[in-house]
């Protein structure tokens, strides 16, 4: 078992300005920094009112609010231009939805082609859009390292509206607004917001200051899209995050959009008891698959779509596709599986091969990480033939600063931050890269501190039922800066074991309570050989696991998500 980290008692004080709360709020409240009740009351009960802050509050949002509902008088060509992962396309969804309810249909929307493109804004794209006479293009989480593009946008003549989260540069794209509230001089009060957050914010705006025939209130129905992304995107879920991650799962329970409704419906998941989890293992990955394995714009005509037809070809689409993705990893780490039973892997792992397909590349570089604590960078070649790969680290390294380091030949293109990156490298330069990389790392190299399990409290199986998941639901969503709470188990017998799944590859451990009632625990891509020691029936174990709502025919109960197992004898 990996070392645990069990939390401190809540000192006297702090129990005392809690003592409103049960023991265990308490204690989940004090985990998480909260040491006063209006602090805590604010945190488990997020407010509409209170909590969404206003959008005019962010620098420039009235410039860029005056300059779209300039182009909507003037009935302009405008472009929305959007990312191709789980956050740029649900954010893509917030400004095609405003657009089409107050009636305005000279607009398109744009998504760059992740394999043939890129990242980013595309000149080739603008000079496109110029042909087509748009006057006035809106980013969606891109474009705040762009400033040649948009140099490029001003001499064809077309307006930039930048909206984006990443942290910007030194030296600003020459837009005519840009909405990112990580701007040196922005004083909003949450600058954490994800791309669909931002997008969600200028739909705000523009339905305060425009004269729409909108029904007040309406634009909450883009709650799914922008709780969809900031749960996927992984921004810290406080301040503002939490309440549109919070009111988000809400409308995405009832969400009446089509395709979400259909593709929910194929992946297994009952809407009305949708969670923050079932965001991040079933949708998103279906959302990404699709510029990972395809062609982005059907995920986005996936979620905005009104006809059913088409709901229905996409979703199966997407399904099929993120099988697809998940065969070619499982096949990939089968390989490696081989590669590394014949060699120790150097100081950063450098693997690659010209038949792997690149969008899953930063997965296979997350699964080197895990199994090897250290970091991964991953190739493969592109549809333009050039090698490009995702990197990875296990956090004993900024990759930026890692990549920076090596020969300045060697890299043609290299970004990202300090634990994910993407590159692309010359073939003369492949075959080098492991020794480059290596030697780089070995100059720069943190201590890594020895990775641990923190335990929020210790629990008995008795405790394992409906009181304990309202308390603990309290505190959901959980993500980013909010972890699902944790509980270790000591000393339970595992009354017996089972694999379940097509495959065989999922863990079921059952115990029963000192009553005899049974509970069960789970284990997603885990066997009794998955821990230190292989379980069997009979055993008594130390089990580190949260607790979860199980929904099965219908019929919910709780149940537990197994973290780690340690065999005590």
């Amino acid at each position: 078992m990996a070392k645990l980290n069990i939390a401190d008692m809540v000192p006297s004080d702090v129990d005392k300005a809690l003592a409103q709360f049960s023991p265990l709020t308490r204690t989940l409240l004090f985990n998480r920094g909260m040491t006063d009740a209006q602090e805590a009351v604010r945190f488990l009960a997020p407010d509409w009112e209170r909590d969404i802050h206003d959008p005019f509050l962010i620098l420039n949002m009235e410039r860029a609010v005056d300059r779209i509902l300039l182009s909507i008088e003037k009935k302009e060509h405008i472009v929305i231009y959007g990312d191709y992962d789980c956050d740029g396309i649900p954010a893509s969804v917030v400004l095609h939805d405003f657009f089409k309810k107050i009636g305005y249909n000279n607009f398109e929307n744009y998504i760059p082609h992740r394999h043939k493109e890129g990242y980013g804004l595309h000149i080739h794209a603008l000079d496109e859009f110029a042909k087509r006479n748009t006057k006035l293009l809106i980013t969606v989480d891109l474009g705040i390292t762009d400033v040649g593009q948009v140099e490029h946008a001003n001499k064809l003549g077309i307006d930039m509206i930048i909206t984006d989260h990443h942290l910007p540069q030194e030296v600003l794209p020459p837009a005519y607004a840009i909405i990112n509230s990580k701007q040196k001089d922005d004083t909003y009060p949450d600058p954490m917001l994800c791309g669909a957050g931002v997008a969600f914010k200028l739909v705000q705006a523009l339905l305060k200051k425009g004269r729409f025939d909108v029904h007040e209130g309406w634009e909450k129905w883009l709650l799914d899209m922008a709780g969809l992304s900031t749960i996927a995107d992984m921004v810290p879920l406080k301040n503002e995050n939490r309440a549109l991650a919070y009111f988000g799962l809400k409308v995405l329970q009832k969400s009446p959009r089509k395709g979400l409704q259909k593709l929910l419906r194929k992946a297994g998941v009952y809407q009305p008891y949708m969670t923050e989890g079932d965001v991040g293992f079933m949708v998103a990955p279906r959302i990404n698959a699709a510029s990972r394995m395809g062609v982005p714009r059907d995920a986005f005509t996936l979620l905005s779509t009104t006809d059913e037809v088409e709901a229905d070809t996409l979703t199966k689409h997407l399904h099929d596709i993120n099988n697809k993705r998940k065969t070619s990893t499982a096949l990939i780490m089968k390989e490696l599986k081989k590669t590394f039973a014949e060699r120790e892997p150097r100081e950063v792992v450098v693997v690659g091969n010209p038949q792997w397909h690149v969008g899953i590349l930063g997965i296979i570089a997350s699964n080197l990480v895990e199994q090897f604590n250290r970091p991964a960078f991953v190739w493969g070649r592109d549809d333009n033939d050039m090698i490009k790969g995702s990197c990875r680290s296990d956090g004993s390294v900024d990759l930026v600063e890692l990549m920076g380091a090596v020969s300045k030949d060697v890299f043609e293109h290299a970004g990202g931050h300090a634990a994910a990156g993407g590159f692309t490298v010359s073939k003369d330069h492949i075959h080098n890269l492991e020794e480059e990389l290596s030697a780089s790392y070995l100059n720069i190299k943190k201590d890594v501190p020895e990775k641990s399990i923190f335990i929020d409290r210790c629990m008995t199986l008795d405790e394992v039922n409906w009181k304990t998941f309202d308390e603990i639901k309290q505190f959901a969503p959980f993500g980013v800066d909010n972890h699902c709470p944790v509980f270790l188990f000591r000393d339970v017998s595992l009354a017996r074991i089972d694999l379940f799944g097509k495959e065989k590859n999922h863990l079921k451990v059952i115990m029963q309570k000192p009553s005899g009632d049974e509970v069960s625990a789970i284990g997603f891509f885990m066997n009794e050989r998955t821990f230190e020691t292989p379980l069997e029936g009979g055993q008594k174990v130390d089990l580190v696991a949260s607790l979860e709502k199980e929904v099965f025919r219908g019929a919910p109960s709780v149940r537990l998500r197994i973290i780690d197992i340690s065999n005590i004898r």
